[in-house]
């Protein structure tokens, strides 16, 4: 294969409308097709909407406060069950068009245990429309712990493919160095980082990954403003005059195995971004020098498992 031709997501969805957001997905998948992409990489929680209201209205640090609940209850009514209505839907259209496509779920378990859980989770679709891996965010990170249930290792794959081995960390997991290196030992070919948006240290846990993992990084952020907060609850005073305020500032690009740019952050542009990976011999050549899971591993000194069954 001579390229890869890689579409990144940076916009948000109908924000906790999954109705809506299907069908925006569907439309940002046919845009996609018609510019030739092979993977589609939606960011974080992507249907239906990252719940940034955690950060910034204050309301939400209040104990059984009920609007916080409401908003809650209505992430939940719009989550996605895999497999479930949603996914299915998703699964057909990337069959319909032929592509790769990597999506952020808030993950809901309707009839089965911890039927009140929400999960920070994405899923990866193959061409043919199977569903080729299903990860659950390990650690929800900070103010995530009141929405999100503890993921598992189920996911935590890469997944050959005939573009190589795609692998995907969510968010704050990228800092997790038993995560990277499970991932690293599979021989990993494409990363892909979701983030809500890819502010400096995201940059800088992306490009490390990259650097560490001899891997082309593809990082996923997303847009989003003040307004799209749910009506439930008080916007901050600063942001009631400023209502298209960017929370989200999208950030999103494509890093090669040696840690540099071959998409540079795309900051406040919204839409589908489209970009190409060329040079497929760059990470056999870059582990000339650095293999963590090689020549760099040093399994003499160093043991490393990890459980590929957990809880459920």
């Amino acid at each position: 294969m001579a390229s890869i031709r890689i579409g990144i997501v940076q916009e948000g969805p109908a924000y906790l409308n999954l109705a809506h957001s299907l069908q925006k997905a569907q439309l940002i998948m046919e845009e996609a097709a018609r510019e030739g992409v092979q993977l589609l990489v939606f960011g974080e929680s992507w249907l239906s909407g990252y719940p940034a209201w955690l950060d910034h209205c204050p309301e939400v640090a209040l104990w059984d406060h009920e609007p916080v609940k409401e908003v809650f209850a209505r992430m939940w009514e719009n989550g996605v069950a895999v497999p479930g209505p949603a996914t299915r839907q998703l699964c057909q259209a990337a069959a319909h068009h032929g592509m790769y496509v990597v999506m952020g779920v808030n993950e809901v378990v309707p009839n089965g245990p911890g039927p009140g859980t929400i999960y920070n989770s994405f899923i990866l679709i193959g061409p043919d429309g199977k569903l080729l891996n299903h990860h659950r965010k390990l650690m929800p990170t900070f103010t995530e712990k009141m929405v999100y249930g503890l993921g598992d290792s189920r996911g935590l794959r890469s997944i050959p493919t005939p573009l190589g081995g795609i692998g995907g960390l969510i968010c704050w997991e990228h800092w997790m160095p038993l995560s990277r290196q499970a991932l690293h030992m599979q021989g990993e070919l494409i990363h892909v980082a979701l983030w809500p948006w890819v502010h400096e240290m995201h940059q800088v846990a992306s490009r490390h990954y990259a650097f560490e993992g001899r891997c082309f990084v593809i990082a996923a952020g997303q847009i989003m403003r003040a307004w799209e907060l749910p009506p439930e609850l008080e916007l901050p005073e600063h942001m009631r005059t400023h209502r298209d305020k960017l929370l989200l500032r999208g950030g999103s690009c494509l890093i090669a195995p040696n840690g540099n740019y071959l998409l540079a952050p795309q900051w406040e542009k919204e839409g589908l971004i489209v970009t190409q990976i060329e040079d497929l011999q760059q990470p056999l050549r870059e582990r000339m020098t650095l293999d963590v899971s090689g020549h760099y591993h040093r399994p003499d000194i160093f043991q490393f498992d990890w459980a590929e069954e957990a809880y459920r």
